[in-house]
């Protein structure tokens, strides 16, 4: 069946920089529209970075544009979001999905039907 297993999150001073991977597996097609959410505490789920694996294609919340990168590794099929410069603002619980294709309002949870169980960042001040 399908899984998709996130790994790399831990605790980094505001400044710092840390990488998620995102390790698929089970799917039936290659391209699909894989994305990073996060979800501070008592706050709403919400989009960071997409990426259409089909055409490489990638997609940004303005409050990460310029300080995290989204990129897939084709052969292992694993998703990694590169977090540089991070903030106590980008303290959450990541989560990895995956979608069909990638539409317009990207960052909306309810277009993923697959779900990652989610890894801890926490960025100190």
């Amino acid at each position: 069946q399908v899984q998709l297993v996130e790994s790399g999150g831990g605790t980094v001073q505001a400044g710092g920089a840390l990488r998620l991977s995102c390790a698929a597996s089970g799917f039936t097609y290659s391209s699909r529209c894989m994305v990073w959410f996060r979800q501070p505490p008592e706050k709403e789920r919400e989009g960071v970075a997409a990426i259409y694996t089909g055409r490489g294609s990638t997609y940004y919340a303005d409050s990460v544009k310029g300080r995290f990168t989204i990129s897939h590794d084709n052969a292992n099929d694993i998703v990694y979001l590169q977090m540089n410069s991070l903030k106590p603002d980008d303290t959450a619980i990541y989560y990895c999905a995956a979608g069909a294709i990638c539409v317009v309002n990207w960052s909306s949870k309810r277009f993923y039907n697959y779900w990652g169980q989610g890894t801890q960042v926490t960025v100190s001040s």
